[in-house]
Order: structure tokens, then C-alpha cells, then sequence
């Protein structure tokens, strides 16, 4: 369970108005802002062994060799890429809320523990870069989950952040159901890099923060425009990733 947030009289009172829920499967747990034990345990934390540079879960640890076949044989603009747990059960529930059950607050839960578990992703004097929204999306969606990451991860870290240094300049179609190749043709050109922006990308290390890992092609085609602007090196971190038997 995670639960490190502060009482104050205020919420105390609020608690007893209205008690704190887990937010996946709403029964009461003890503070505001973690999950019951049962969903805590049901989340799959991806912690053996992973491909080098996209993190992908391998069958057995390989060392420096620990590369999988599909980083081989089309490696990945980004140097790495790292999730805290897969894309399944109480983990896909969290996220699912966040996004589509207008809970933006539970960003800061998934921010800690990308914090926690993550911490060897972060280099110091990083840029934290969101994958952002075209604004139709946003307004839409009222808030970008992958900048409230990005915003409770600065924090956490003491990291300084860029929420505008890459932008969405073409509205893309939803990727959900889109095959990798589909998703990186509806892609094509969909991101920017603003010329004001492009001093402060310049030899600096970037990490891209996402909710979720699912082919790599959005991150990818995020990350092709920062190495053209002379960021590096660039990481990757989300929250979840989508993890298929097939692609081990």
C-alpha cells in the first residue's frame, strides 16, 4: 500500500465526511491517497530482468547483452526506456482512472513511485519533457496526465521541467487498437520542436514522461525530434507498459 501523505485538521475532516476511497476498487482504505492491500498486491511490478534499452521484461538476465530482439534489430531513438509495472489488473485500472475517470490527482501516487523505483532514470540536471496533447485533446480532457506526471516527478526529484518544449502540432486520430506500424504512420509529423525551445535542448539530458508504454511508437517519434535538436541522452519513464508474451 502507499500512503505518505500529511493529516492536517482539514483533512481529517474531510475523511470523515467523506472517507477515503481506494481508486481502483473504491473500498475504504485508511488514507487519501493510496490503493487497499488487495489491488496493491495485484499490481505486477516489473522488476527481473529487461531489455537494456527499452525495458521490455526478458526470460533471463544477459548482462550488457540483455538487449531483445526487436531493440536489435530496429533500435530505438531513445537510449532507454523504463516502466514501473505492467499494463494489466489493478495497474491498468489506476491508470484508466486517471485518464478517463478525471481523477488528474492520482498522478502524484504514480509520480512517487515512478520516484521510488526509477530513480537510476532520472541523471542529474535532467529536463523533464511530457508527451503533450494537441489542445482539441486537451480541452476535451480538461487535463494532460502526462504532464501531471511530469509536474509531481519535478518535484519529487528537485529536476526541472519543459512543458512546452515539444509540442503537438497536428491532431492525431486515438492510437488505442492501431497496430505499431499504424501508429507510427499517424504520427508522422504530429510533434515540434518550437525554435525558442531549441537552446535548452541543446547537449542536455531528457527524460519523456508517459503513462504508459504501449508499442514505444509515441516516445520514439517524440524522441527523433529531440536527438535532431541535440538533446542527449534521452530516457524514457512511464508509469505502465503494455507487456505482450509474444514480444519477450
Amino acid at each position: 500500500m502507499i500512503n505518505q501523505g500529511r493529516s492536517t485538521p482539514l483533512s481529517w475532516v474531510t475523511n470523515a465526511l467523506v472517507p477515503p476511497a481506494c481508486p481502483v476498487c473504491l473500498k475504504p482504505v485508511a488514507g487519501d491517497d493510496g490503493l487497499c492491500a488487495a489491488c496493491w498486491r495485484d499490481i505486477q511490478f516489473i522488476s527481473g530482468p529487461v531489455c537494456r534499452r527499452t525495458g521490455l521484461p526478458m526470460p533471463i538476465d544477459l548482462g550488457e547483452e540483455n538487449i531483445s530482439p526487436l531493440a536489435r534489430a530496429q533500435p530505438p531513438p531513445y537510449d532507454k526506456a523504463r516502466a514501473v509495472f505492467a499494463y494489466k489488473d489493478s495497474g491498468a485500472a489506476l491508470i484508466k482512472r486517471m485518464k478517463f475517470g478525471d481523477r488528474p490527482e492520482l498522478a502524484q501516487l504514480l509520480a512517487r513511485l515512478i520516484y521510488s523505483r526509477l530513480p537510476h532514470m532520472l541523471p542529474r540536471h535532467a529536463l523533464l519533457l511530457p508527451v503533450p496533447l494537441h489542445r482539441r485533446r486537451l480541452l476535451w480532457r480538461r487535463f494532460n496526465q502526462s504532464a501531471e506526471l511530469c509536474r509531481h516527478l519535478a518535484k519529487l526529484s528537485g529536476q526541472s521541467m519543459a512543458l512546452e518544449a515539444v509540442v503537438r502540432i497536428r491532431p492525431t486520430p486515438q492510437q488505442i487498437g492501431l497496430t505499431r506500424a499504424g501508429r507510427k504512420r499517424n504520427l508522422r509529423g504530429a510533434f515540434a520542436v518550437p525554435e525558442r525551445e531549441k537552446p535548452k535542448l541543446k547537449g542536455r539530458a531528457v527524460v519523456i514522461v508517459d503513462d504508459v508504454l504501449t508499442t514505444g511508437a509515441t516516445v520514439e517519434a517524440m524522441a527523433r525530434i529531440l536527438r535532431r535538436a541535440g538533446a542527449a541522452p534521452i530516457n524514457v519513464v512511464t508509469a505502465a507498459r503494455v507487456v505482450l508474451a509474444e514480444r519477450v
